[in-house]
């Protein structure tokens, strides 16, 4: 049973991805990616090629290890429940959230500062799958899509504090490192792709005696059988007859 419905498939994409986010550590550990190489610098034509190898690169252990986890669990729900539509949705979300990182000007929202910064990290990725399974199962309104929907908001429902500056919840010593601009964008993204696929992939089943012109001819004989064996459940039951003033005429006469 088990090998009917579980996609390993899922389980090995997941994989995939999370080892390669940690190879890509480990080539940050060694000196191959120094400074911003490999991250997405917003509007420098430099940075672009962080839209491919940015999610592969993360500031610290934690750092790693905090997308490493969704990322897989993500992934697999994703190859799990929407299969024809996945690698599409993956790579779709994964390219143009983090190009519209790269659109997104890095200016201060307080003091309207204009930042040279460096985007690494694969939370973008995170929020496109978050938000894209969260919003798919209510844009189909399929149960089984809802509760995968259910799942992803019981464990991921806070991700929606990150589509905003963390500067806005705590008085900060220093500027957040955190990019908001990443969640945003995964976001919109994710919401975006949900409700354009939203017809695509697996359909909700209808079971054929739920449509209106259904007719069986094996059920009609079973009907018909059933009739003839309980000829009991089929006899008219006694009514009362409806009173007739003229079957009433000699009672009147004589009491007249």
């Amino acid at each position: 049973m088990l090998k009917e419905t579980l996609n390993y498939k899922a389980v090995i994409y997941a994989t995939i991805m999370v080892s390669a986010m940690w190879l890509g550590f480990l080539l940050q550990y060694l000196g191959l990616f120094e400074g911003c190489s490999g991250a997405i610098i917003p509007l420098n034509p430099s940075g672009l090629k962080g839209i491919f190898f940015s999610p592969f690169l993360h500031g610290n252990i934690d750092h790693l290890f905090g997308n490493s986890v969704p990322i897989f669990v993500l992934i697999f729900l994703l190859f799990q429940f929407y299969r024809p539509i996945a690698t599409k949705i993956f790579f779709l979300g994964w390219l143009v959230s983090a190009f519209l990182v790269w659109l997104l000007p890095p200016i201060d929202i307080f003091t309207g500062a204009y930042n040279h910064v460096c985007i690494i990290g694969a939370s973008g990725i995170v929020y496109v799958l978050a938000f894209f399974l969260f919003f798919s199962g209510v844009f189909r309104w399929n149960m089984k899509l809802l509760t995968v929907s259910l799942v992803v908001a019981l464990y991921y429902g806070s991700l929606i504090w990150g589509v905003m500056p963390e500067e806005l919840f705590s008085n900060l010593p220093e500027p957040s490192r955190i990019s908001w601009q990443s969640h945003l964008s995964g976001a919109v993204v994710g919401i975006i792709l949900a409700f354009v696929f939203r017809k695509t992939g697996e359909k909700t089943k209808k079971f054929i005696w739920q449509f209106p012109n259904y007719y069986s001819e094996k059920d009609d004989k079973l009907w018909q059988e059933y009739k003839e064996n309980h000829p009991e459940d089929f006899m008219e039951l006694p009514y009362r007859k409806k009173e007739d003033l003229w079957d009433h005429l000699d009672e009147i006469r004589k009491n007249g």
